[in-house]
């Protein structure tokens, strides 16, 4: 659908709707507001290529949202929904000329805390780390711990279906999210209640998880809380040769039952990239085992007595895991300096992460990072990865690699990124496994997207010909834009 009004008309709609105050329209922040915050080089160096929305609105109720929706609906405004910003894959580029932001961050109240039904309810704009604080106060946690923690705010959580550094025992966002309420492109507001579970149909909770914002705009998010007892976490730590011990290591844990908070393997690169006090250029394996005393000393027992049976395990003081774990997540005074640095050195990272069975995941791994190093022309300061959340049937596999910039800031992501990601994915696919297990698909993996899903792709676009059938929700965003 064609956008029906100008760049000024629109501008004007959103003021008469929303008043002029909460429809910002300078040029700066309409500039940082056409990328993801952490993801283009080019905007280090204060080069924005993207068309810059017309206007970033902020909606302060449900209903203003519905009205912010309906108008764009009616006149072919895209929309691109926006909390934290924290996205890394594109999903918040403003791809399409005189798009509107949607920020829903000032939409930040702490609705209730219920201990008695282990509910948190929060408005789209609350802030995970926000919300954790006064949890841990009276002795709950979210469980919920991605390193965008500070950033991070509930609607973009579910919206990405995120996931956090304690998944193996608490899970993704998928398995903490209760409730939710969100607006559709029409305006139709939709609630789905709080209850433990329901068969009462499909688990429409999955129309709102993971749509990053291309069927609609999150409001409100319910989720579970969980008893926290900090002072019962026990720190495991080994030294491994190669990674296929690891990864066995990890199946073993996983399938006879242990649910340790942090479960990770890291290769030698990445390993002494994160440890360089004890990692000797080793494959760093890591557990810290939480809960209840009795849980966490039993878990850990069963860590240590797993690990011991493959014999080539150095054990690593745990106290040098504990200082790593309490300084796992973003330091917000430092993101600054880190722009400056990718300015002074021209070294700059990215990561791809994927998912696969364990038969797979060793063998994904090997050919992806053979093919980087074979067909990637780049001076690699690091070229590694890491697997950080397991399940019964299989692991992820983060990728990471920094390397120095020696073309055109616009051309970063063409020269470098693109063809590492693709080589990654590639090598997943033909596996079998999954192109994307926590970032989304964002923009810069949506040609991907057909072979993702096989013959269940007709599911996913009779969603959105249902639910956004004039197309304006996020256009490019997990489904490939078309001209």
């Amino acid at each position: 659908m064609t956008a029906k009004l100008t760049r000024e008309q629109i501008v004007s709609a959103y003021t008469q709707l929303l008043g002029s105050e909460r429809v910002i329209t300078d040029e700066q922040t309409l500039k940082e507001n056409s990328v993801d915050r952490y993801y283009k080089v080019e905007n280090v160096f204060g080069i924005y290529s993207l068309p810059v929305p017309a206007a970033v609105v902020k909606p302060s109720t449900p209903q203003e949202v519905a009205a912010v929706l309906a108008l764009a609906n009616e006149n072919g405004i895209n929309i691109v929904p926006k909390t934290g910003g924290s996205a890394t894959e594109g999903g918040l580029e403003t791809v399409i000329e005189n798009s509107v932001v949607v920020d829903g961050s000032t939409m930040n109240e702490i609705l209730s805390i219920d201990t008695e039904n282990m509910l948190a309810t929060v408005q789209c704009g609350v802030c995970l780390e926000d919300l954790e604080t006064e949890l841990r106060k009276i002795g709950y946690t979210t469980g919920h711990s991605p390193q965008s923690k500070p950033l991070a705010q509930f609607g973009g959580l579910v919206a990405t279906r995120s996931i956090g550094q304690f998944s193996t025992l608490y899970g993704g966002i998928e398995d903490m999210l209760v409730g939710v309420e969100t607006v559709f492109p029409n305006g139709q507001i939709c609630r789905i209640k709080n209850v433990p579970r329901r068969a009462a149909g499909p688990d429409i909770r999955h129309l709102v998880l993971g749509n990053e914002g291309t069927l609609n705009f999150i409001t409100e998010v319910t989720v579970k809380i969980f008893r926290y007892f900090p002072e019962n976490n026990r720190f495991y730590g080994y030294l491994l040769n190669d990674m296929k011990t690891g990864l066995a290591i990890l199946r073993e844990v996983i399938t006879q039952g242990y649910r340790p908070s942090v479960a990770r393997l890291y290769d030698s690169e990445d390993g002494l990239y994160h440890f360089k006090k004890f990692s000797n250029g080793q494959c760093v394996l890591i557990f810290v085992a939480e809960g209840p005393v009795r849980i966490a000393d039993a878990t850990g027992a069963a860590i240590e007595e797993i690990v011991a049976s493959f014999g080539s395990a150095e054990r690593v003081d745990g106290a040098l895991i504990e200082d790593w774990f309490n300084n796992l997540n973003w330091d917000v005074s430092k993101l600054e300096e880190e722009r400056i640095e990718i300015r002074e050195t021209l070294i700059n990272g990215f990561t791809t992460e994927i998912s696969g069975n364990w038969s797979v995941i060793g063998d994904i791994y090997d050919n992806a990072i053979a093919r980087i190093r074979a067909e990637v022309s780049a001076d690699f300061t690091l070229l590694g990865g890491h697997s950080s959340h397991s399940y019964l049937n299989g692991t992820n596999m983060y990728f990471v690699y920094y390397y120095k910039i020696d073309v055109d800031p616009t051309l970063e992501r063409t020269t470098y990124h693109d063809p590492i990601q693709n080589i990654i994915v590639e090598e997943t696919l033909k596996l079998g496994g999954s192109m994307c297990h926590h970032h989304g698909v964002g923009k810069h993996r949506t040609h991907f997207l057909a072979e993702e899903y096989g013959s269940s792709l007709y599911m996913l676009e009779t969603l959105k010909a249902a639910f956004d059938p004039n197309g304006i929700m996020n256009r490019g965003t997990i489904f490939p834009l078309t001209k």
